[in-house]
């Protein structure tokens, strides 16, 4: 075999193996497999990222769930102005907005070149009152911005006190504390008893022969004495 019929033997077999090589990156990459995060994440314009997005329910909770929970994101902004979030709903329940003292909050302003982390200790919440979700499954979240932009992802529904999102749940409602009744003074009489040193009823009929001498109270009848023989 000439060096020239050699020569195009090892290119055209080079040629197929760096074809080979190509298909098979191309063929393990998470877009081509359809490998989705274990936490939703979800990009908005140019600008904003939603991360590690989940709704997190009560402690002890799983499967089919019906009640309050907080949703968990991370918002990054990398404009030059602020975003501000006005609105997200879990299915068709909508969240409530507090600041880290527990006090209302119109919406969560996103700084410019910032990030805003809603739930968890010391953070911004996200609460929804009553919300019916599968524990372990997903939940559609919209998330809705100011400026009208909004996006959806679905969010995985994580119980309290799992991995991560130790903590991050709906604080449950405090139970309510039985009042006692007031327990009566010391000393105070109970009802029937008779007090030592109280007055006589005006009226009541006198009984028995008055003392000589002694007076005869007002309207007191006396009764007749007999004569002597």
């Amino acid at each position: 075999m000439s060096r020239s019929l050699r020569r195009g033997s090892i290119a055209a077999i080079a040629a197929i193996a760096i074809a080979s090589l190509s298909s098979c990156a191309a063929g393990n990459t998470p877009d081509t497999l359809q490998i989705k995060p274990d936490n939703a994440a979800a990009t908005l314009g140019t600008n904003l990222r939603l991360n590690n997005i989940v709704i997190v329910t009560g402690q002890g909770t799983s499967g089919d769930y019906s009640g309050a929970a907080n949703v968990v994101v991370n918002i990054a902004n990398t404009a030059d102005t602020p975003a501000e979030l006005q609105s997200v709903t879990v299915g068709t329940s909508s969240a409530t907005f507090t600041d880290a003292a527990g006090a209302p909050l119109t919406g969560i302003v996103v700084p410019a070149g910032g990030s805003v982390a809603i739930g968890g200790q010391g953070n911004p919440s996200a609460n929804v009152a009553s919300v019916s979700v599968h524990v372990g499954g997903f939940a559609p979240t919209t998330f809705t911005f100011k400026d009208g932009q909004k996006v959806e992802a679905q969010a995985g529904v994580s119980p309290d006190g799992k991995g991560l999102y130790k903590g991050y749940g709906p604080t449950p409602s405090a139970s309510a504390t039985p009042v006692k009744s007031p327990s009566p003074a010391a000393g105070a009489p109970t009802a029937g008893a008779t007090t030592p040193g109280a007055t006589a009823t005006p009226g009541a009929p006198v009984t028995g022969t008055p003392a000589t001498g002694a007076a005869v109270p007002a309207g007191a009848t006396t009764p007749a004495v007999p004569a002597t023989h």
